[in-house]
């Protein structure tokens, strides 16, 4: 049973949303931070979710576990940890869902009920990632900063393409509830309609061979 272009669409987007997903959320460079004083000039201070770390622009010297308790604490961090970490789980029992209901491994139609749902689940999943994302940038300079030369990691740039494959991934199965009920997407039909032509075939051979 050869699964539908619509699914396969959805099947492709939201591993590779996972995985960009999964790099934002562990990478520590949400921003980035330069000049700051009384530091070297090639000092770069890089901010994630879960850790800070300090690199040099004239050097591969990485410092990382670095203590800032103001910054960790700020509400724009703690929940974009929670919600991150939330799309990541929901997105992995939506690809689970939608597996068993595609059922690629069996001569058999998807469960277009059961994609659907994990459809849905992995739309929700990038709305999950997108909505502190989104906040973070909004308050990108509004969290304290020992410097005001401040930047966007890409954490947040490799953040907002996994969600995005997200919602499209998950919008794509979601719509083809609608597009391949029974396969109407593919110009099938119905079973009874298909075992009605068979006898309708059988009939006119028999009269044929009268």
């Amino acid at each position: 049973m050869r699964t539908p272009g619509i699914l396969i669409f959805g099947l492709v987007l939201a591993p590779c949303g996972w995985i960009l997903d999964l790099t934002s959320t562990v990478a520590p460079s949400w921003r980035t931070i330069q000049h700051i004083t009384k530091q070297p000039e090639d000092l770069v201070l890089q901010q994630g979710l879960w850790d800070i770390c300090k690199t040099f622009t004239t050097s591969r010297n990485v410092y990382c576990n670095q203590q800032d308790i103001e910054y960790f604490s700020n509400r724009v961090v703690t929940t974009g940890q929670k919600l991150m970490v939330t799309s990541l789980v929901v997105n992995l029992i939506g690809m689970v869902v939608v597996a068993a209901g595609v059922k690629c491994w069996r001569n058999r139609p998807p469960d277009w009920t059961v994609t659907g749902v994990g459809g849905f689940l992995i739309f929700f999943s990038g709305i999950l990632t997108l909505i502190p994302i989104a906040w973070f940038t909004h308050m990108l300079q509004d969290i304290k900063a020992p410097s005001t030369d401040i930047r966007v990691g890409y954490c947040i740039v490799v953040g907002y393409m996994g969600g995005l494959m997200e919602v499209l991934g998950g919008g794509a199965m979601l719509a083809g509830i609608r597009r391949c009920f029974d396969g109407r997407n593919r110009g099938e039909k119905r079973s009874r309609n298909t075992f009605g032509a068979v006898i309708a075939q059988r009939d006119i051979g028999n009269q044929n061979n009268v």
